[in-house]
């Protein structure tokens, strides 16, 4: 069943009344959420007549704020972020609840381009980034997270972070006449799968690849997404290619690439609002903004609705490949911190579904 079928519309009609029962929850659940709100002049019974109109926490709030809805004795995993700058680590509150509806809604997420069945899996990482299970980094998370999606899984470097090219020509030669799954993250897949596969010859058409992790390294080599999209479809015969958007702190819920590629799309359960970063009005399409992220899925801290630190746009609304708003994200805001690869979390279970930026 599709997770990519509301209007903007039915979107805000179904939506709006959750996020607000949402926001009455954590403020009874949450101390500091509740202080905070009422520091910004917000009653408890106050009306929002939109999505827009639903107060937000910026998500660094969560590198300084214990915020949680829950009693400590129903915390169930602790999922933690930091970035490269050092500037202190998010700390992500889940129940197991919570934890099993990230679980359910990421699979029904992704299963709009995965199908049904779990697919043999080419993972664009080393065993390796797995093994440390009491220090993951984003990637690690992220790649056992993923790897719940797959079966059979070969993974594209070995230990030595080197490409294992007959390892990939092994797992081609086995499952590469039907459909299977491509995970990493952008950088590596662009350097150790497509130059591998396309110095190698390899044939790639019947895959499927799920990516992310930004694109700094490659704009330096003068690689968007456009032309990386290109490249993969013209030298690996490689076309379902779908980028995602998503982090720790909104756990779960992925903004999906179309499949014409370049706009990223809102789950049933989720929206975006995009603001202008002086007034912090919504901005009309193609007029780029603050990327502020909402959600139904948080219910053990009040993360439904955060403004990031990256900077995007409406590419329009209800006009692309499926309903609801579509959008880029443009990059990181000036000054934002930057985030990285040291991303860990601690967990009672040592593993977590979902990939985190």
């Amino acid at each position: 069943m599709s997770v990519f079928t509301r209007s903007q519309a039915e979107r805000e009609a179904q939506l709006l009344p959750e996020l607000a029962e949402l926001t009455a929850h954590h403020r009874a659940g949450s101390e500091g959420y509740d202080r905070i709100l009422t520091s910004l002049g917000i009653a408890p019974n106050a009306p929002f007549a939109t999505i827009a109109d639903l107060p937000w926490l910026p998500v660094r709030m969560f590198k300084t704020h214990d915020l949680k809805s829950i009693p400590d004795a129903e915390v169930f995993k602790t999922l933690t972020s930091s970035g490269t700058t050092g500037a202190g680590a998010s700390r992500i509150y889940l129940d197991k609840d919570a934890a099993g509806a990230q679980t359910k809604q990421l699979g029904a997420t992704l299963q709009e381009v995965l199908g049904g069945e779990r697919l043999p899996m080419l993972m664009v990482d080393t065993i390796g980034i797995i093994k440390n299970r009491r220090s993951f980094s984003a990637r690690g998370a992220g790649v056992l997270g993923m790897a719940n999606f797959g079966r059979k899984h070969t993974y594209v470097l070995d230990e030595n972070d080197q490409p294992d090219v007959e390892a990939v020509k092994k797992f081609l030669a086995e499952y590469g006449d039907k459909p299977f799954l491509i995970f990493g993250f952008t950088f590596m897949v662009w350097l150790y799968l497509y130059e591998v596969a396309r110095d190698h010859g390899l044939d790639l058409s019947n895959g499927i690849l799920i990516h992310s992790g930004g694109w700094k390294k490659l704009i330096d080599r003068a690689v968007d997404n456009t032309e990386f999209r290109r490249r993969f479809k013209e030298d690996t015969g490689l076309t379902r290619i779908h980028n995602y958007y998503g982090m720790i702190e909104q756990i779960g819920t992925v903004f999906l690439e179309g499949p014409s590629g370049n706009s990223l799309y809102c789950p049933d359960f989720a929206d975006v609002v995009i603001r202008d970063p002086e007034t912090w009005r919504e901005q009309p399409v193609g007029k780029p903004g603050v990327i502020e992220v909402v959600s139904t899925l948080p219910r053990s801290y009040p993360g439904h609705v955060l403004l990031t630190e990256d900077l995007g746009v409406y590419n329009g609304i209800d006009d692309g490949d499926w309903p609801g708003k579509h959008f880029s994200v443009l990059g990181r805001l000036p000054k934002a911190e930057a985030r990285g690869c040291s991303d860990t979390f601690s967990a009672e279970n040592s593993s977590v579904a979902g990939p985190l930026r």
